[in-house]
């Protein structure tokens, strides 16, 4: 006996799905097939080896996000110009605008690499100073003081109440009465 199969035809799409004519008015159907890579692996796409760690791609994108140095933006530009009645050579002009910015760049970064450290080390341990201090002393002083001199606090209100406030309002209400017309003539 031969048993009875049911085939059904699959059909298999073997074009290049990012050809961009062919989804013009469509939607681009989705890949399921393609894995999305997972947190950890996106965190540790550029992390990953040593080799990537070049000057040309920095580990951080945006190193000043609140503009706090945007007055350091300095070009070669913006230091020397020639006006049109007088001009160097042109290999000149080149060849100082090279050595400017390799110069600035260079400089910076060695500079950068004697004084970052201790600035970030004093800078750090300063801040962790004064923060200690305003959370310990600061704030439990002051809370003090001010349970301690609730008394002058009310006293205060009472004199501004009794004697500042009355001149202020007969003030206000003497001038309450000037009013100003501009006309146009």
């Amino acid at each position: 006996m031969m048993k009875e199969e049911d085939s059904e035809e699959v059909e298999i799409d073997l074009t290049d799905s990012s050809d961009p004519e062919e989804f013009e008015n469509e939607e681009e159907p989705q890949t399921l097939w393609r894995a999305q890579p997972s947190l950890e692996e996106e965190e540790n796409i550029h992390t990953s080896t040593l080799v990537e760690i070049s000057d040309t791609k920095p580990l951080i994108n945006v190193r000043d996000p609140r503009g706090i140095n945007d007055c350091l933006k300095v070009t070669f530009e913006d230091v020397i110009a020639e006006p049109v009645s007088v001009r160097s050579g042109d290999r000149i002009w080149i060849w100082s605008n090279a050595l400017f910015e390799v110069s600035r760049v260079w400089i910076y970064r060695v500079v950068s690499v004697v004084f970052a450290i201790p600035v970030s080390i004093i800078s750090g341990l300063l801040f962790a100073i004064l923060s200690c201090f305003h959370i310990w002393f600061v704030g439990p002083c002051s809370h003090c003081l001010l349970i301690g001199f609730c008394w002058l606090q009310n006293l205060w209100s009472i004199v501004l109440g009794v004697i500042v406030g009355p001149f202020i309002r007969s003030a206000g209400k003497c001038c309450g009465g000037f009013s100003i017309h501009l006309a146009k003539e």
